[in-house]
């Protein structure tokens, strides 16, 4: 579970996307951002999880958000899990784990009573400040613009 909390500065970061070219959470100021965290390209969760939020692209280009996700696989994989599912916005390889550690997304988990340590699906809205507005610790794949809509119209508020 994440040690950062909502209303700080968002942790700054670079990386490289599925295309090799550097993105940097900088590069953003000026844009509300959409910060997700999946395990892995291609897995059930992680493609619906992806798949909604390309299926509602236009709707969140609309309301100022940038879409950045983020996972452990490589550029090449990205390239691949983009390619396949026709998915518009950018995805950050970290095989080192530099920006999970950041924000803290990496922890023990559980699957079939089997402890092990990964990647902890979650999402964090950063607003044009680059402020944590809203994390989402357990989205759901299915309805994730659907909940984020809903939590930026509180913030709002």
């Amino acid at each position: 579970m994440t040690h950062l909390t909502e209303n700080k500065k968002a942790p700054a970061f670079s990386g490289n996307d599925q295309n090799g070219n550097k993105v940097s959470l900088s590069d953003f100021i000026g844009k509300k951002v959409i910060l997700y965290f999946y395990p892995e390209d291609d897995t059930p969760t992680c493609t619906v999880e992806a798949c909604n939020l390309r299926d509602n692209f236009s709707l969140l280009k609309k309301n100022g958000f940038v879409v950045l996700g983020v996972s452990p696989d490589e550029e090449k994989k990205h390239k691949k899990f983009e390619t396949k599912y026709n998915l518009p916005f950018t995805l950050i390889a970290d095989p080192e784990h530099k920006i999970i550690d950041k924000y803290g997304v990496w922890g023990e988990k559980q699957l079939f009573g089997r402890n092990y340590m990964g990647l902890i699906r979650t999402t964090f809205l950063i607003d044009e400040k680059g402020i944590i507005r809203k994390i989402f610790l357990k989205p759901n794949s299915k309805e994730h613009t659907k909940e984020i809509l809903e939590a930026w119209e509180e913030i709002e508020k």
